[in-house]
């Protein structure tokens, strides 16, 4: 067996991108012939925040970002929602067979009510330490399962039936700024699963300086 067993947090990591602030006004402009160097930085700025104001979204697609994911299953899963402006590429283990790295959460109560999704308070001390306990054993086991059939023989493709969702998964992921923005908007929301909510927050983080104009024009209420 390849142990130890891994955790790993859940990441975005920079990878590339194309444009500016600068690119989003030009796309804008270009309707009169003009572009961000015939208007003060002041003009253009106001520009950027009229057209997110007002649903402008094209000039928002000339500019692309890329980054380097890594988000248990579940979360992956979500994020695969997000289709119209992004390209996504995910680690296969159709192709790689070697151990996953596994997610350990911070248990969180179930909703009150009749409430069907989301989470509550966390859970603390003993109980928390038990919660989490059980669940690594749990996710242990699968992992082991896992390599003891691709030892055995059985196709990765096949082996990864019982690897559970907690285990984590990697992607590449590029999308116009406008896209990360709407994924960002819906994401970071109070709705949003927790989880998933840190991975936009990590997003945000990347992209606001590379675009920091156009990205609080389409981010701020």
């Amino acid at each position: 067996m390849s142990m130890p067993y891994k955790q790993a947090p859940i990441m975005a990591v920079y990878k590339d991108h194309m444009g500016d602030d600068n690119s989003v006004v030009n796309a804008a402009r270009v309707s009169f012939a003009k572009d961000a160097s015939n208007f003060t930085p002041e003009q253009n700025k106001n520009l950027i925040k009229y057209l997110a104001k007002h649903n402008h979204w094209t000039p928002f697609a000339h500019a692309f970002v890329t980054l380097h994911m890594k988000a248990p299953i579940a979360i992956h899963a979500q994020c695969v929602k997000h289709q119209i402006g992004f390209a996504m590429n995910t680690v296969s283990r159709r192709y790689v067979s070697e151990a996953p790295e596994y997610y350990l959460p911070i248990f969180r109560e179930k909703p009150i009510g009749s409430v069907k999704q989301g989470s509550g308070d966390e859970f603390t001390g003993a109980q928390q330490s038990n919660m989490q306990l059980v669940y690594s054993s749990h996710m242990r086991t699968s992992i082991d399962l896992y390599e003891q059939l691709i030892e055995s023989g059985v196709a990765p493709e096949q082996a990864r039936f019982v690897l559970p969702q907690g285990v984590m998964t990697e992607w590449v992921w590029s999308g116009s700024l406008v896209a990360w923005a709407r994924f960002y908007n819906q994401r970071t929301d109070p709705h949003a699963q927790a989880e998933i909510r840190e991975l936009a927050l990590k997003v945000g983080e990347i992209i606001e300086p590379l675009f920091p104009v156009a990205w609080e024009a389409l981010t701020t209420d």
